[in-house]
């Protein structure tokens, strides 16, 4: 007996509390993580902690965040229409549907959303790369131009330097991605063009992805003044959140850029396509 306490008492009475302190200090940290990362559903929540050295199934950091209202909530977007396929450039085949892809600048997806300000629209064009989920490339402006995709093209390919013959370029069939001037810088760097079918999301679906996430983990959140507050604002989510931060499930909850730095290189060789329509775009 020490200090007057059996050590059965003593086992009993540890059985009974230190369930008690561990379910305590797990919802601590539940806490602390859910209010840190507000857009985080149970299974990221879980996957960091699982990082801090916790050892909880989903099912149980689920159970918790619903007992403490952690629950992160869903805001329903309006999207008005920032694609125009009704014109006369060449329409690419969809080289992406069905494609396995294997390793970094194999295939990038790119797309066009806007973003509400106090009293306009700005607009915002990226590029992904399919296999790493980062985002490669990207540009904000008051106006739907081809100029806006093109710049947020030239980013990418400054980056990331793909080698020729080796990328597909996926995209929705709207103007800015069907005509001359973005054709041709495709084309002076040798990646081959793929558009969706037209009314398929489907065929886009990572891209349109992270449109998704950044609505609802930056924009709805934000009250952006001006459009230079805006590219400042949404470009520190991009590079900073989505880019180094951001759990994702596909990626065996790592961020694009710790998965990319955990991969090798692996590309495929695709088909080099010409240009055929040499017109300007307007």
């Amino acid at each position: 007996m020490l200090a007057r306490v059996s050590r059965a008492g003593y086992y009993r009475h540890w059985q009974s509390s230190a369930p008690r302190r561990e379910e305590t200090g797990l919802r601590d940290a539940i806490q602390h993580l859910a209010l840190a990362n507000p857009h985080y559903g149970y299974r990221r929540i879980a996957a960091l902690l699982g990082r801090e050295g916790w050892r909880v199934n989903h099912k149980r950091v689920l159970r918790i965040m619903h007992d403490d209202n952690l629950l992160c909530l869903r805001k329903a977007a309006f999207v008005p229409a920032t694609t125009d396929s009704r014109h006369s450039w060449r329409i690419m085949p969809n080289l992406a549907r069905g494609l396995e892809v294997t390793g970094l600048d194999q295939l990038w997806v790119a797309d066009i959303t806007y973003v509400h300000l106090a009293e306009e629209f700005i607009y915002l064009a990226i590029v992904l790369d399919a296999y790493s989920r980062k985002v490669v490339g990207w540009a904000l402006n008051t106006h739907l131009r081809a100029e806006l995709a093109i710049e947020a093209l030239e980013q990418a390919i400054a980056a990331r330097r793909p080698v020729a013959g080796t990328l597909i370029h996926h995209s929705d069939r709207g103007v800015q991605y069907a005509c001359f001037d973005y054709a041709a810088l495709l084309a002076a760097h040798q990646i081959q063009s793929s558009m969706s079918r037209i009314g398929n999301p489907y065929d886009n679906a990572k891209a349109e992805r992270f449109m998704r996430t950044l609505k609802q983990e930056e924009v709805y959140g934000s009250d952006y003044r001006d459009l230079a507050d805006a590219r400042l604002r949404i470009g520190e989510f991009i590079e900073d959140v989505y880019n180094r931060q951001r759990l994702h499930s596909a990626l065996n909850y790592q961020s694009p850029v710790e998965y990319e730095e955990n991969q090798p290189r692996l590309r495929h060789g695709v088909p080099h396509v010409a240009i055929a329509n040499m017109e300007n775009c307007y």
